[in-house]
């Protein structure tokens, strides 16, 4: 993951867009690309465009690398935390199959 944060990292500074990555610009823009990831199932089509599937991911994910970036955030520690956070949230006994909100279960 190191080697894909670099690039991206690479990418932005070569073309000084670093001015424009604020934070809120960074979230704005994963709204924007998973709105557009929603998109290929807008219709609930028998058939996706899965080229475009994988490049709407690509972006959703890319500004979120760069957002953790920003913050200094280790994306592996984070997610782990929500792990074991969800795990609280939704014991297995409780939501087993179950796609209740864990306030409802």
């Amino acid at each position: 993951m190191d080697e894909i944060i670099e690039k991206l990292i690479k990418f932005r500074d070569d073309r000084n867009w670093k001015q424009f990555h604020t934070p809120e610009n960074l979230a704005k823009s994963v709204a924007i690309e998973a709105g557009e990831l929603l998109e290929h199932y807008q219709w609930e089509n028998k058939t996706v465009d899965i080229n475009g599937v994988k490049e709407e991911i690509a972006d959703v994910v890319s500004y979120c690398l760069l957002l953790c970036e920003h913050y200094g955030f280790d994306l592996k520690e984070i997610i782990e935390e929500k792990i074991i956070k969800n795990g609280e949230k939704y014991p297995i006994e409780k939501a087993y199959g179950n796609s209740t909100k864990y306030d409802k279960l």
